[in-house]
């Protein structure tokens, strides 16, 4: 990380993601509590729950991936990632491309839908074209570059997938809507998504417990289990195949053990004895992904999609990468902050004092709610758990925003004061 400030973006580059990611989390909570007589036996077609996920998927997920991978990838690469105009014409292609997007799908507005498609691959696109252009010239991070580039093989089919499937909701030209759709999960949450949280968090986690790196020869396994598993996984789906899928699934497990296991001897030994607030939103992660994988193995064999579909879906999105993307946003935040606060001179202000505790403590024990009563909702199809996991949900989400905004106001506050001392000599 030596020379890390140097290739800092200016800070209203990867924020103006961060403010949309948490945004876009407030706004999906809030439809899944209006639709939420759609959210019980869910296993797709348009609609607030379709809306809402793809508020998380879209909007928070992918949206915190490209902020964090804009800002971290050149830190870690030692090489930039392209021109700022092109950082900002991709936020302005697919932030509203999301919210229009989301707005067709709960609206059920093909305009919408397909208008709003296009602007999101447009960004995706841009992204995608960015990240590989800068890993191309990278040869001394395999463990991190591997994932990336599976990340970034599986942006192209999602997208594709994803285009298709919009398509289809009013031309109906796919064989087997559900299956293209499977496929289309499991190259977007393992796929992009979860290969971006495996390769960053070989440099992430260590830097933030002071832990020792983790061995490429880790992160060499890891992409290589998780790419069969990844073709498997969603060429079995495609296709219909389910023991494939579930052979596919069976790799994914094999490539969590090796990366938790990686993960765990750095933490072991770490200097920093006492983990942050935010490491309790990791661990979360850490435990449901595995169970995510587990629960996908039961429609892979063939049991009922509702429960077991809508559960593998809420796992995989809400338990393992919401819970991870929300921890690494928890922290990212006031890191970046406090890098940029000494641009003016003087002391950078103090992480403890940008982060605030109380709004993620709330987070913390409401987002652990949600996640326990949705998944009992859904595995007895009862209504009022759900209903109370989706106000635990939103009561999270609210606060995460809470935090967001002193986050963004501490520092403000610590810059004037700065400048000011600046003015004065």
């Amino acid at each position: 990380m030596m020379g890390a400030k140097d290739r800092l973006l200016p800070p209203s580059i990867p924020y103006r993601f961060f403010v949309a990611a948490v945004a876009f989390h407030l706004l999906a909570w809030v439809l899944l509590l209006v639709g939420n007589d759609g959210a019980l036996g869910f296993v797709g077609g348009q609609g607030m729950v379709l809306a809402a996920l793809h508020l998380i998927t879209l909007g928070t997920l992918a949206m915190t991936a490209m902020g964090a991978a804009i800002q971290l990838l050149p830190v870690a690469t030692r090489r930039p990632l392209g021109p700022v105009w092109a950082i900002k014409l991709m936020f302005i292609l697919y932030a509203p491309g999301v919210a229009l997007f989301a707005a067709g799908l709960a609206h059920s507005l093909a305009w919408a839908q397909h208008g709003g498609a296009t602007l999101c691959v447009a960004g995706l696109a841009l992204f995608g074209g960015l990240v590989g252009a800068n890993l191309r010239k990278v040869d001394d991070l395999p463990g991190v570059t591997r994932h990336a580039w599976l990340a970034v093989v599986s942006l192209a089919g999602l997208a594709i997938l994803g285009l298709a499937l919009v398509v289809d909701f009013t031309k109906g030209f796919l064989p087997d809507h559900m299956s293209a759709a499977a496929a289309h999960a499991v190259l977007a949450g393992y796929g992009f998504m979860g290969m971006l949280a495996l390769g960053f968090s070989y440099v992430l986690i260590p830097m933030f417990v002071l832990g020792p790196a983790v061995p490429d020869a880790v992160g060499r396994r890891t992409a290589l289990l998780s790419g069969l598993g990844l073709l498997l996984g969603a060429g079995g789906a495609l296709a219909g195949q389910g023991l494939v899928a579930a052979l596919g699934i069976v790799l994914g497990l094999a490539a969590s053990v090796v990366y938790l296991r990686g993960m765990g001897t750095s933490l072991k030994k770490r200097m920093k004895k006492r983990l942050e607030p935010f490491f309790r939103m990791v661990w979360i992660a850490w435990a449901v992904l595995p169970l995510s994988l587990l629960a996908g193995l039961a429609p892979a064999l063939g049991a009922p999609l509702d429960p077991w579909g809508s559960l593998w879906g809420f796992l995989l999105v809400f338990g393992w990468l919401l819970s991870f993307v929300t921890a690494i946003l928890q922290r990212i935040m006031p890191f970046l902050a406090s890098m940029h606060s000494s641009a003016l001179g003087g002391k950078p202000a103090l992480l403890s004092h940008l982060s605030p505790k109380l709004p993620v403590d709330i987070h913390l024990g409401c987002h652990g709610a949600a996640l326990v009563l949705i998944s009992v909702a859904f595995m007895g199809g009862w209504v009022w758990p759900l209903r109370l996991g989706l106000l635990a949900g939103l009561t999270g989400a609210i606060a995460f925003g809470v935090y967001t905004v002193e986050v963004l106001r501490r520092y403000r506050s610590h810059m004037a004061a700065a400048a000011a001392a600046h003015q004065q000599g």
